[in-house]
């Protein structure tokens, strides 16, 4: 969300003092933790998809940028469609063996 449409605490939505929106500091930009020590789970999910299979990979500590391009890489290399979101990797399709091998090739570690 951007800043000038990020929501106040206080709920105050207009003002014409052009300092007014400067009292709030910025939030802290989320740093990504190294391939080593992210502990990330593959698994697979049907749940409010029709009936059709995912592969989710849960558990990624870091930037949106960060999580988006190792989706893009995982989506790339299964040739499947997907999305990287909320701190959820989805791939289109039953991957997870495939994702779990390249994962660990990457020096990720996986956890249960």
């Amino acid at each position: 969300m951007s800043k000038k449409n990020s929501p106040r605490p206080d709920g105050l939505a207009y003002s014409t003092n052009k300092d007014f929106f400067n009292d709030y500091p910025e939030p802290e930009e989320m740093v990504t933790l190294p391939k080593e020590k992210q502990k990330l789970r593959v698994k697979l999910d049907t749940k409010q998809r029709a009936g059709k299979v995912v592969t989710l990979v849960e558990g990624f500590v870091g930037t949106a940028d960060d999580m988006e391009s190792l989706g893009k890489q995982l989506k790339t290399k299964c040739g499947a469609g997907g999305s990287a979101k909320e701190g959820l990797i989805l791939i289109q399709g039953d991957y997870k063996e495939k994702v779990t091998t390249w994962l660990r090739e990457w020096g990720y570690v996986l956890s249960k």
